[in-house]
């Protein structure tokens, strides 16, 4: 095993500060407390401070939550406590789940709680962003002292997110030049795959998946004073016990943009004020938000628009209220229009920029849902609603009234088992 070198500089606050003067030992860089039975130690790293448990659940009560969601929270708040001081001995590769943008996702098993992890593998470097949108990501550490710092910044923001609406954080480590960020593991996987699989997503799913994000980002904004700057259907994760949760922020949605010329997050999701390099606010996220939810309810990437004929074969039915595009833009599904001409990345951007946003076909969709993404597909992020607003738009306020079986559609899209409901005693896996 590798010593620790990395001379990590905590953040004043409520994190302890290493002690360099002993940068030769392996540790936990954040976990959730120190247990005594594995004594955390000090070199080149530290923890957060110790937060008692009942603080947490009192916490948690000020939290616009149902009873379920409350409960649900306890139970991971829980298992964080008893988990304590991570490390690399710790966990056991179950088996790969995919690949994504430079790494290689697994999942794995936490053997001293039995719980389910997942691991994303990615080299590191300052010029690229970090993703997790994988629960357990390890990053190279071939970085400045700065970015390192800013590293633990976000770390930071990651250990005192505890909602219902954001994926769950168990803490950090540091071993064999890696930082091992472990988050919770959601088994129905991210949107992007669930809509490979059901070709569109039904109204009232999506209804409740806008409802949870629009939560998720007020939590974000409201008690972190922050954006996510990557809201996209992978960034969206589900499980068979119908939770939505939203991932993917802190870390990547702060880290390189804070410390080097570049965007963060995917351009295709980007609002035009973003890609115009102007100051963007919580309204860019909107944009990709409504962005997202036109194409999983029409089952393929919105820009440019897809042509009536297409829409034709993908609803069965004329649509209203698209104009025809010159590019017509196939859907995920087998047998209808041919593959298009792919469009190169600055004719995609130029086109989101200058040319009219995508709407929903007015016929095919409730008139309530198609105001909603309306409102989100300004142009000008003076004219989009704002997370209140649209928090108290028609169609959210009956997506919440609605008795929607997301469990249900989960299990049966991703063919996964019902999940079995976990004891707040439980030491296995949720």
């Amino acid at each position: 095993m590798s010593k620790n070198k990395f001379n990590l500089k905590l953040p004043p606050g409520s994190i302890e500060h290493s002690n360099d003067d002993n940068p030769g030992t392996e540790s936990a860089l954040v976990s959730p407390h120190r247990t005594p039975q594995r004594k955390a130690s000090t070199g080149a790293s530290g923890s957060f401070g110790a937060v008692s448990l009942e603080s947490l659940l009192k916490c948690i009560e000020e939290l616009d939550m149902d009873d379920t969601q409350r409960r649900r929270l306890e139970i991971f708040l829980v298992q964080k406590q008893k988990i304590g001081e991570l490390n690399a001995d710790d966990f056991e590769k179950l088996g790969e789940l995919g690949a994504g943008n430079g790494g290689v996702v697994n999942k794995e098993r936490h053997k001293p709680s039995g719980l389910s992890m997942a691991r994303k593998v990615r080299s590191f470097v300052s010029s690229v962003a970090l993703e997790m949108s994988f629960m357990r990501e390890l990053i190279h550490l071939e970085v400045k002292p700065a970015v390192r710092n800013q590293i633990i910044r976000e770390l930071k923001v990651l250990h005192e997110c505890n909602s219902p609406f954001i994926v769950g954080f168990y803490g950090a480590f540091y071993s064999e030049g890696e930082i091992s960020i472990c988050m919770e593991y959601m088994d129905g996987g991210s949107l992007d795959l669930c809509l490979k699989k059901a070709i569109r997503i039904p109204e009232p799913i999506l209804g409740k998946i806008c409802s949870t994000v629009l939560k998720g980002l007020a939590y974000l904004r409201e008690k972190h004073q922050i954006i996510h700057r990557d809201v996209k259907p992978s960034n969206i994760l589900v499980n068979s016990r119908g939770e939505i949760k939203i991932c993917d922020f802190g870390v990547s949605g702060q880290l390189i943009d804070s410390m080097a010329n570049t965007f963060v997050g995917t351009r295709s999701y980007m609002s035009p004020e973003r890609l115009n390099g102007d100051h963007y606010s919580v309204a860019s996220d909107i944009w990709s938000l409504g962005l997202s939810l036109v194409e999983m309810a029409i089952g393929m990437y919105p820009i440019p628009p897809p042509d009536q004929s297409t829409l034709q074969k993908i609803f069965g039915t004329k649509v209203e209220g698209i104009s025809p595009s010159p590019t017509s833009r196939s859907p995920r599904s087998a047998g209808l229009p041919g593959e298009p001409r792919p469009m190169a990345i600055f004719e995609l951007l130029d086109y989101i920029v200058n040319e009219p946003p995508p709407r929903l076909p007015a016929n095919v969709f409730s008139a309530e849902f198609v105001d909603l993404v309306d409102r989100c597909l300004k142009k000008s992020p003076s004219e989009r609603a704002d997370l209140t607003t649209l928090q108290n738009h028609e169609w959210i306020k009956r997506a919440d009234q609605e008795n929607v079986d997301i469990a249900g559609w989960v299990c049966k899209t991703m063919d996964i088992t019902p999940s079995t409901p976990t004891k707040p005693s439980a030491e296995g896996n949720s």
